[in-house]
């Protein structure tokens, strides 16, 4: 985010805004009135990464404006990053200046950081890593407090561990996480406890199962398992996956298992069309599930056609979109079928246009 994006004093404002778009785009599907959710104005990303640009003697975080790759500028303050990430910035840079190894063909810096205070900076080169890099990276990590991986082409060193621990409040309960490094994370940790807490506003107890597709490394998963009988979860990722299921064992989710599949795999195995190994290791069978709710938190690109035929099936659906025009799309489709019982709006990124949304959906009768 460059310098004139960040306007906090107009921040109920832009937000208003850009609700009030989106509603606009929604309004061929009579959604009804939307639950706003906003963020804090500032200090509220966890995550961040910055090209970093030598110049001579001098060393900078830059960023480029849409379609300027040319044109770097400089960012001497980020306002809306986390705390940890803020108050990194300057000794890292400082620390990465006066050491010739660690500067030495450093081509990005990324940042992962939690509510709970950890502090994850991957370094990325252009050049081969060695042991005096280590040595150097490690004093840089106990200087900063933080942990530190570095990686170049088909190499990665890591200082202390590959993942941070955060811990969300949610519903008044308290969950921890292991986020590893490159696996999809919530970056607007405010906004995530509220859209698991909106999520299970909407879940009354029940005997029924659920199923969710897009799981990642459990972020609704393990707050919704208390609403359901049964959860199944899956997900693509084998490092997510891992992460998962750490998170349910350390956080006493029992009644939740987890299978390493494409959504587009497990609508093919729920129609008993293909045979998958990777869910052999379930402890029942998927036929004896009674799945009432599937719960869909898809990358920008939506859901698949054969998802969508899958979905349309299911007497409740919880979509949670990052992209407003897949989500129109994917709507077309299933109010078809279902009627959107509720809508919320979640400001994951304040100052830009996007806007994440929730919507649920009932099949009707």
């Amino acid at each position: 985010m460059l310098a004139n994006q960040y306007q906090p004093e107009r921040y109920d404002a832009l937000f208003a805004a850009k609700a009030h778009a989106a509603l606009n785009q929604l309004s061929p599907f009579s959604p009804p009135d939307p639950a706003l959710f906003t963020s804090p104005s500032n200090g509220f990303r966890l995550r961040a990464e910055f090209r970093m640009w030598h110049d001579g003697d001098d060393l900078n975080y830059v960023m480029f404006p849409p379609g300027q790759r040319d044109t770097p500028h400089v960012i001497e303050h980020f306002p809306i990053a986390g705390p940890r990430i803020s108050e990194s910035m300057a000794p890292l840079r400082k620390g990465l200046k006066e050491a010739p190894t660690l500067r030495k063909k450093l081509f990005q810096v990324e940042f992962l950081s939690t509510l709970s205070g950890e502090l994850l900076i991957t370094l990325v080169y252009h050049r081969p890593l060695d042991a005096i890099w280590a040595v150097e990276a490690e004093a840089l990590a106990k200087h900063i407090d933080c942990k530190i991986i570095g990686r170049s082409r088909k190499q990665k060193i890591t200082i202390q561990n590959d993942w941070v621990e955060e811990v969300l409040n949610i519903d008044g309960n308290t969950y921890r996480y292991r986020q590893p490094e490159q696996c999809f994370t919530q970056p607007n940790g405010h906004i995530n406890q509220k859209m698991a807490e909106w999520l299970l506003l909407q879940c009354a107890p029940t005997d029924a199962d659920l199923l969710e597709l897009y799981c990642g490394i459990g972020n609704f998963t393990l707050p919704l398992a208390k609403r359901f009988g049964r959860v199944l979860a899956t997900e693509l990722s084998k490092k997510a996956t891992e992460a998962a299921h750490w998170n349910a064992a350390i956080n006493g989710a029992g009644n939740v298992e987890f299978a390493r599949l494409s959504a587009e795999d497990m609508t093919s195995a729920l129609a008993n069309t293909r045979h998958f190994r990777r869910l052999e290791h379930l402890t029942q069978p998927l036929s004896q599930y009674h799945f009432s709710t599937l719960l869909v938190d898809p990358p920008r690109a939506g859901l698949d056609k054969a998802t969508l035929e899958l979905a349309s099936g299911f007497e409740r659906v919880l979509y949670v979109s990052c992209n407003l025009e897949t989500l129109r799309d994917n709507l077309a489709y299933l109010t078809l079928t279902h009627r959107i019982e509720q809508l919320a709006f979640f400001d994951q990124f304040p100052y830009t246009d996007h806007l994440e949304s929730g919507v649920i959906l009932r099949r009707r009768t």
